[in-house]
């Protein structure tokens, strides 16, 4: 998110799709079978509109964009890092950073999510108050920080690199050749990540649990995944580190000319992701498979599964990717927007779908369409103001 010091097509093109991605993956959090609404304190919920109308295939979507996309949003935005920190220096890019990222984050959760959860106090309260609203979301319901998440604790990551980048810029630089000697080395590059992945993210998980959150109030968190998400941003900064036409990301490299394989197994591991937990909850509640071992197992998958979709990802757009297209060119210049007001229509949308007898599918369907192109025309039209445009 922000402004990159050099445009790289693909890679724009990549983070403009996993904005559409989180866009898709919001309007499908009302239709899944594991869906919950808690009126006593819709913050509890899993999402603040909930359908009657549920599909597992929303589940199968949903747990798909979940084990891999904001680790690969993390890892996008770390590979700016370093040539932005060189070019401008700290103090100038803490500014910069100060200005795309933490300005942005306050007026989402100060009044964009404010609009978003109205729905969400009406199905818990089944009235129009707006004062009684106001003070229940800042209070009860303790400001809840909605999508903006990411944009606060990206700044966190830029923060905390540019203020030890004197000290590990170096270090970070000569990872980045190191990492460039995996460019003719497919099964390398996926162990590799696997084992950064796993060490990343398991043991935490295991220790404080898989969906675990916590902060205060907007300042919230997925603290499960923080070492993780901290993780890949420092990885994208190490594969940043050098000339992004070389290394991994040269157009000899495997991760570019194995796109196949690299597609074929996402689907594989993500389907081995989605079949065997059961298999392995038999296995345990038969007593021929002890729980650690299994959740080690499970956890093995899900990283298998998070390294392969994040590869074939940059896989796929680094191949893909030619030449510039007007409509891609459009979404490039307001993702950042649209992942700031997104919210707003899916919730709304949803809410408004709520009395219709319709296929949990196709209410999905309407939402996100509806949702992509109100915040697509709504970012256009504020980047035409000057005041708002420096800002998204």
């Amino acid at each position: 998110m922000g402004a990159t010091p050099n445009r790289i097509l693909w890679l724009d093109y990549l983070r403009s799709a996993l904005t559409v991605l989180v866009v898709a993956h919001h309007a499908s959090l009302a239709y899944t079978t594991f869906a919950a609404f808690h009126p006593e304190a819709y913050i509890l919920s899993t999402h603040p509109v909930v359908d009657t109308h549920r599909w597992i295939g929303m589940d199968i979507f949903e747990n798909f964009n979940d084990v891999f996309f904001m680790s690969l949003m993390f890892f996008i935005s770390g590979i700016f890092a370093l040539p932005a920190l060189r070019k401008k220096g700290v103090a100038a890019f803490l500014r910069d950073r100060f200005y795309r990222l933490f300005i942005p984050f306050v007026a989402a959760v100060s009044l964009l999510m404010l609009i978003a959860y109205y729905p969400a106090y009406y199905l818990a309260h089944h009235q129009h108050h707006i004062k009684a609203y106001i003070i229940d979301f800042f209070t009860i319901e303790q400001w809840p920080v909605g999508p903006p998440w990411f944009i606060w604790v990206l700044f966190a990551f830029n923060l905390l690199l540019a203020l030890l980048y004197p000290l590990v810029g170096g270090l970070l630089t000569k990872a980045g050749a190191w990492l460039s000697g995996l460019q003719n080395k497919p099964g390398g590059l996926f162990l590799f990540f696997f084992l950064a992945t796993f060490l990343l993210y398991v043991p935490l998980a295991m220790a404080v649990g898989s969906g675990t959150w916590t902060g205060f109030y907007p300042f919230d968190f997925q603290l499960s995944r923080v070492v993780l998400y901290f993780g890949y941003f420092i990885l994208g900064a190490v594969a940043g580190s050098i000339d992004l036409g070389k290394g991994l990301f040269a157009d000899t490299s495997v991760l570019k000319l194995k796109w196949p394989v690299w597609t074929v197994l996402c689907v594989v591991m993500y389907v081995l992701l989605t079949i065997v937990p059961d298999t392995l909850t038999s296995l345990v509640q038969s007593k021929h498979l002890a729980e650690p071992p299994a959740w080690l197992l499970y956890f093995a998958m899900y990283t298998a599964s998070c390294t392969a979709s994040c590869l074939a990802f940059l896989s796929m757009f680094k191949a893909g990717i030619l030449s510039p297209k007007p409509a891609m060119q459009s979404l490039t210049a307001n993702a950042y927007g649209i992942y700031l007001v997104h919210y707003i229509f899916v919730v709304w949308c949803q809410y408004l779908l709520l009395p219709l007898p319709l296929h949990a599918v196709i209410k999905f369907s309407i939402t996100f369409i509806i949702a992509l192109a109100l915040s697509w025309l709504t970012t256009s039209l504020l980047r035409k103001i000057n005041t708002t445009r420096k800002y998204i």
